[in-house]
């Protein structure tokens, strides 16, 4: 029997998933000075390994990818700690 089965009377209950590419600290007048169009550069890039949460709960890895001009998240292992 899959997991999908075992829960099946679960599945279609909203979960939110944080995938946390990146943190900066920035001063109040460079976040004041934003406008549409601003970049933040930040540390990460593609390629780069990240958690995927649910909750609090580590649930898989990824990796940061970058399709045509889209940032995604390719998942590489599920944490099936029991």
């Amino acid at each position: 029997m899959t997991i999908l089965e075992e829960l099946g009377h679960c599945s279609d209950i909203p979960l939110e998933i944080v995938v946390e590419l990146d943190r900066k600290v920035m001063t109040v007048r460079e976040i004041l000075s934003l406008a549409p169009g601003s970049v933040i550069k930040m540390r990460r890039s593609a390629g780069e390994n990240i958690d995927i949460l649910a909750g609090d709960a580590l649930v898989a890895f990824g990796e940061i990818v970058i399709i045509e001009s889209t940032m995604g998240v390719r998942i590489t292992d599920f944490n099936l700690q029991e």
